[in-house]
């Protein structure tokens, strides 16, 4: 009902939703870095951890700092330009896509360990296409469910620890010590590297829990980034020595997709086997769900920046965004088809596209020291940890290069390719009043001699620049030296398709009005003349109702008004006030 606002999630609950899919991550990770690091897999996946380690500390200030949806799109969209933030968000897409086809995969895979007359290539579209059917009739990712997944994993690695614990008991250590006696192929440097470059997938999903914090309790967060820190570190390495203490080294030129089942059915049998089938498949589709919603939201939030088409914003029946799920669904099956299945290609992309929003991700953070440094924030990360992070997620996105390059050249031109694709889009959007302009000087050369029947072309341009233009942005001042207003106005102006800027200042009595502050607008307003500039003042208190009222009544949304930076003084999180930007 109207007005009723939805329970936060606890620490389990958000726990579950996003170490569904990190933890998943061992059901393909093990095999991946055992494949590239041979023996060396165990210490490279320890590495991994090392940096998710170094990563919770650079989260936890940016989200600290501001507590919104949006991940890294969110973190620089706060720091730096609109364009530079859909950077990340092209990348944030592509990694959905990535989680969820490999997810899908996978998946399949276990699957077909069951039952081998499964076509696991089109047995991954079906579910691909399942997944989309149920996102837009409106089931989503459930806190209730995602729980019970989520304890049934834990319990399942568990149960297969023991009995491999028990296995090697019994049957002893041979194959570990024959493993561990074979030579390196090439030097352990270089097989620690790749190990450790192809084993950072196992990290995807930490991300995740930024992406919907503003559904979190207060101090949900950081313990999310612990918990999945300490689930990465315990699992995955373990995964590795126990598959090496079982198995030979693999010498195949793909690494084994069922790994986890494998090691069941040696240890327990087919029942084990089963288990850990029927909780492979659950848990990898939920990766699956977890990027359809995570997708949708994200670019529905990027449509409502105008980064976007609007066109995208249409819901169907059951109030769920149906083109942008369906263009998803697409992209997938595209990237599917790209890699024409194989695991190690689908794991490049994967990894390429979610390190490089890590990257961006701790760029945010360098940013927000530098730009943000009087905003109030719980925990702060050093310097020494941030370059650490950086320098090893440039490895680790280096590694995966080489990686692609010497294994099949396919790879990077697919990622490349769909960055380059999302890209030139939002590069339209942002830039499409200079495309529209350039349109119309091009018309109206083109039209000279046949102007009356061009004219209604150009008038229709011209209208279409004028109602971009018309929307209204608005800048809230403390009564701000002239040099914020300064930078406030450019921001607008490089930043925002718009050429009106109300200037609003909140005071509980009229005569608190900063006596040079109405001065200072009419110099900008000179200053400026391509830009209509308003000042009002608003009796009152500035709080997220004020926001809400200002919005409603101004019919200006809550993200198209701006802020500088609080520097602690306001008595509310950020969160509060429904997108509110900081700008100055």
């Amino acid at each position: 009902m109207a007005g009723h606002r939805r329970r936060k999630l606890g620490q389990l609950a958000a726990t579950a939703i996003c170490g569904n899919d990190i933890t998943s991550s061992c059901l393909y990770v093990s095999g991946l870095a055992i494949f590239y690091a041979g023996k060396w897999a165990p210490l490279s996946l320890l590495f991994v951890a090392g940096v998710l380690y170094l990563f919770r500390s650079i989260y936890g200030e940016v989200v600290g700092a501001i507590p919104l949806n949006g991940g890294a799109y969110n973190a620089l969209l706060n720091t730096t330009s609109k364009y530079r933030a859909s950077v990340a968000a092209c990348l944030t897409i592509l990694s959905y896509m990535a989680t969820a086809v490999i997810s899908a995969y996978f998946a399949m895979h276990y699957l077909h360990g069951l039952w081998n007359g499964l076509p696991v290539f089109g047995a991954t579209v079906a579910l691909l296409a399942v997944f989309m059917v149920l996102t837009i009739i409106g089931i989503s990712e459930s806190a209730a469910v995602a729980i019970v997944v989520f304890l049934l994993h834990m319990t399942t690695v568990a149960l297969l620890a023991v009995f491999c614990g028990l296995y090697l008991v019994s049957h002893g250590m041979e194959t570990l010590v024959a493993n561990f006696a074979l030579p390196t192929e090439g030097h352990v440097g270089k097989a620690l590297f790749f190990g450790f470059a192809a084993a950072m997938l196992g990290v995807s999903g930490f991300e995740s829990s930024a992406n919907f914090v503003e559904e979190q309790r207060a101090g949900v967060f950081p313990k999310t980034l612990r918990n999945m820190w300490i689930a990465v570190t315990a699992i995955n390495p373990l995964m590795a020595l126990l598959a090496l203490a079982l198995f030979s080294l693999p010498t195949g030129t793909e690494p084994t997709k069922t790994l986890l089942a494998d090691m069941g059915f040696l240890v327990g049998g087919q029942t084990l086997q089963w288990i850990v089938t029927v909780d492979a498949v659950l848990v990898l589709s939920g990766a699956v769900l977890t990027s359809y919603v995570g997708v949708t939201g994200l670019m529905r939030r990027l449509t409502l920046d105008r980064c976007l088409p609007q066109a995208l914003l249409a819901t169907n029946w059951r109030g769920t965004s149906h083109r942008i799920i369906g263009i998803f669904f697409l992209l997938n099956v595209s990237v599917l088809f790209l890699a024409g299945g194989a695991s190690t290609s689908l794991a490049c992309v994967y990894t390429l596209s979610f390190l490089s929003v890590m990257a961006l991700f701790a760029l945010g953070n360098v940013l927000l020291k530098v730009k943000r440094a009087r905003l109030p924030r719980p925990t702060r990360s050093s310097w020494l940890v941030l370059v650490m992070a950086i320098l090893a997620v440039l490895a680790a996105l280096i590694g995966n290069a080489l990686i692609a390059l010497t294994k099949n050249e396919k790879d990077l031109l697919i990622f490349f390719a769909y960055v380059a694709g999302a890209m030139a889009v939002l590069t339209v959007m942002l830039c499409r009043i200079s495309l529209l302009k350039a349109l119309l000087f091009v018309v109206r050369r083109v039209t000279v001699s046949i102007y009356r029947a061009m004219g209604g072309v150009a008038d229709w341009i011209r209208t279409k620049i004028e109602e971009i233009n018309a929307q209204q942005i608005v800048f809230f001042s403390r009564g701000d030296n002239i040099a914020n207003l300064n930078n406030a106005v450019l921001y607008v102006m490089r930043n925002e398709h718009t050429n009106r800027i109300k200037i609003v200042t909140v005071v509980e009595n009229a005569s608190d009005v900063p006596a040079r502050l109405k001065k200072d607008i009419e110099v900008l307003d000179e200053t400026y003349p391509s830009i209509e500039m308003e000042f009002v003042v608003v009796e009152g208190k500035f709080s997220p109702k004020m926001i809400r009222d200002l919005a409603r009544t101004w019919k200006i949304p809550a993200n198209l008004m701006f802020i500088g930076s609080p520097g602690g003084k306001l008595p509310y999180d950020l969160a509060d006030f429904g997108g509110v930007r900081l700008i100055v």
